[in-house]
């Protein structure tokens, strides 16, 4: 009764943004969703990482609009691997407001001007340009249900290793929306394809292209570059200090499988995990549980366990994890990599999603 409930408000709310009835606010600049239709694992924040970088590269200043969700752990990662582009981020539930308060602080450049977006595909072109200050385009952090803003582009992903849970909506399950609302993506990126069988990829692409035939589908992966400790995030070790070594895998992210995964990877003897909630926040209690388990490892192979946690679950509270001392706590950075399948690459990807701009860029030109 409760799924049911939810629906009705969900699609109501569409219908009256629809008709007209609950304005939308346009920017003067092209907005970029990157949104999902189910809870955490799927890929967002990465998502918006690598166009920040894009962007950024290309001369375009972003601008990213978030809720700063559950303490904001997604919004520290995201500065600190910003720092020193062009970006900026904005956070806050007022999303319109806080672009309006951004764009009035640092200008904003026209992406109506023929050629404004040429940049973008310039190959090897690596932060060549002095950037502008100037915002160029905006960059919603979970924007698929924030239908109050007017975007250009609709990003949607989908976790390739559980897409849709068990394909009910909340609170029975996990979709936000009903699976009829990818009519209103303009790309599917599936995260995690590297850690699922063919035969699963196909069918979820052919699934998803039945909701919507022209829906163009993409791919991609989690690729970890380094670690750094939890005592110091200036280090970084290379992906073999875990080789050959008992970890315990803690985490309160969305899609602990695929950190559990990726972690495994990289060679260890052995792989124990601990994981909680999505965004929970770790307590003394959870301390003493860790600490326990960390002991049990110890005894049973006879060599002192590593700790690897996500960037997610340092960001939300990095004292914390430091008690678990003497045992060693590793911090995973990984990048977001679009990677070439089933006909689809990184070069098409950057390519449609500039055709995509120009087009629409041209036609508020003409409506202006």
């Amino acid at each position: 009764m409760l799924s049911s409930l939810y629906n009705l408000s969900v699609t109501t709310r569409h219908h009256l943004y629809f008709l007209g009835i609950f304005r939308k606010k346009r920017l003067p600049v092209p907005v970029i969703s990157v949104g999902n239709l189910t809870w955490g694992g799927n890929g967002k924040t990465p998502m918006v990482e690598f166009l920040c970088h894009w962007f950024s590269n290309s001369g375009i200043s972003p601008l990213i609009l978030s809720r700063g969700y559950a303490g904001g752990d997604e919004v520290k990662m995201l500065e600190r691997h910003l720092l020193g582009t062009s970006a900026k981020v904005g956070v806050g539930a007022n999303r319109a407001l806080s672009a309006t308060l951004f764009l009035e602080k640092y200008g904003y450049t026209d992406s109506r001007v023929n050629g404004f977006f040429d940049n973008l595909l310039l190959v090897n072109k690596v932060g060549t340009d002095v950037p502008s200050d100037k915002i160029g385009v905006t960059i919603l952090d979970d924007g698929m249900q924030h239908v109050c803003l007017v975007r250009d582009l609709d990003i949607v992903m989908v976790n390739g290793m559980m897409p849709w849970g068990n394909n009910e909506l909340i609170p029975l399950g996990p979709l936000r929306e009903p699976l009829s609302s990818l009519a209103r993506a303009d790309i599917v990126v599936i995260h995690h394809a590297d850690l699922v069988s063919e035969q699963k990829l196909i069918h979820l692409k052919l699934g998803i292209q039945e909701i919507k035939k022209s829906l163009p589908v993409f791919f991609s992966s989690m690729v970890p570059s380094h670690f750094f400790t939890v005592y110091n995030v200036g280090t970084r070790l290379p992906l073999s200090a875990v080789k050959n070594r008992v970890l315990l895998c803690l985490s309160a992210i969305g899609s602990p499988n695929g950190f559990v995964k990726c972690v495994e990877k990289l060679g260890p003897s052995h792989v124990d995990q601990l994981h909680y909630s999505d965004h929970y926040l770790f307590h003394s209690k959870d301390i003493y549980v860790m600490t326990r388990r960390l002991r049990e490892l110890y005894h049973k192979f006879g060599s002192r366990p590593i700790v690897v946690t996500t960037e997610k679950d340092y960001d939300r509270d990095s004292e914390i994890l430091s008690q678990l001392h003497p045992f060693d706590v590793l911090v995973l950075c990984s990048q977001l990599q679009l990677f070439s399948y089933n006909g689809s690459s990184e070069n098409k990807f950057k390519e449609l999603i500039k055709q995509l701009l120009d087009s629409r860029s041209g036609k508020h030109k003409r409506s202006g």
